[in-house]
């Protein structure tokens, strides 16, 4: 940067200071608003850090909560694996929490650009047999663990991530479906798209629950978990083609028009040229849809399983904890999901920033 550039970033730098204060004490009305918005919120943070901490139970027993006004931390050191872990095995959570630290590391390390390629893709390709070995058991010496008594934060973490890596693929075939040439193709993605987005999850997991054993043979089950996770895998890959196949009617016909001048056919130009275009101009609307789908993984309780916000639901039915420590059970599940929403959500905007999603 230049001296002179330099100079007025300074000089500008106080007037855009002094701009944004205008904003907020400018005039006598927005002075009012700013002084009540700072008055209410440091009411309301007065009250927080009354309820948990100054009048907070940090150890004790439930009839030390009963009397307290402030939050009962002793229920959440109670209760904090069976939140976490659900009724997995006491003495086998150590293999739940080993996974998901595992899962979480990885995640961490996909995030990385300069790490995408195939190596990443073969690591991944080795740590899901191996995360399915450590919950499932019955080999190298660990204790077999059925699938009905997975639960807690492991279980929404497989759903969704399984989910969501399982039915992207899907979506987009089911988007270049949609905009085919071919009218028996166009019309059953069609069909499938509707028909899936025009009911609720959760009868989606009621079919997969009750309707799907009927049309099995005699004597054949699949496992609750394995239907969970394909009713999941199917509903996504519906909201999934509609959002890419708005990325693909974004894209200039020139861009399909220049790849096939080079030669290129069909399949190359599709997913080497307009799919990445396409995935790139989506990613608010995927990300929002994957916040979601997280979320949503509460909804397999229809079917039996105890995800993260059903373990906490369950721990509160604690006949010594019963209507003592229900706000601070909602307030950890809650820190949780915002937590992993936010990160989400901000890597979403660092994917924006780093392919200049809008060309500005």
């Amino acid at each position: 940067m230049s001296e002179q550039s330099a100079m007025a970033s300074d000089m500008a730098s106080p007037r855009r200071q002094s701009g944004s204060l205008k904003a907020y004490f400018g005039t006598a009305g927005n002075s009012a608003v700013t002084l009540i918005c700072l008055a209410v919120f440091a009411l309301a943070a007065k009250a927080a850090i009354s309820w948990l901490l100054v009048n907070a139970v940090f150890t004790g027993t439930p009839e030390d909560c009963k009397v307290a006004s402030g939050a009962c931390w002793p229920y959440l050191a109670d209760k904090l694996r069976y939140m976490l872990f659900g009724i997995y095995p006491f003495d086998e959570q150590w293999r739940p929490l080993t996974a998901t630290l595992l899962f979480i590391a990885a995640m961490a390390v996909s995030g990385i650009p300069r790490l995408w390629g195939r190596a990443l893709i073969a690591g991944w390709i080795v740590l899901l047999p191996l995360l399915f070995v450590l919950m499932a058991g019955g080999v190298f010496g660990l204790t077999s663990v059925p699938t009905s008594q997975w639960g807690g934060l492991p279980l929404s973490f497989m759903l969704t991530f399984v989910g969501l890596v399982l039915a992207l693929p899907l979506g987009i075939l089911l988007a270049l479906a949609r905009l085919s040439n071919l009218p028996a193709i166009r019309i059953l993605a069609i069909t499938f798209i509707e028909l899936v987005r025009g009911v609720p999850l959760i009868s989606i997991l009621f079919m997969a629950s009750v309707m799907l054993p009927l049309f099995m043979p005699e004597g054949v089950t699949i496992d609750k978990l394995l239907r969970a996770q394909v009713a999941i895998i199917l509903f996504a890959a519906a909201y999934i083609a509609e959002i890419v196949r708005a990325g693909l009617q974004a894209l200039p016909r020139g861009q399909t028009e220049a790849a096939q001048a080079l030669g290129l056919h069909y399949w190359q130009y599709t997913f080497l040229v307009i799919i990445p275009q396409a995935l790139k101009t989506v990613i608010p609307p995927l990300v929002s849809l994957f916040i979601g789908f997280f979320q949503d993984t509460t909804l397999v309780t229809i079917v039996g399983l105890l995800d993260f916000l059903n373990t906490v639901r369950t721990a509160l039915r604690d006949p010594n904890w019963q209507g003592i420590a229900v706000l601070e059970g909602y307030l950890f599940a809650a820190v949780v999901y915002f937590v992993f929403s936010a990160l989400m959500g901000a890597y979403s905007r660092f994917l924006e920033k780093r392919f200049r999603v809008g060309h500005d």
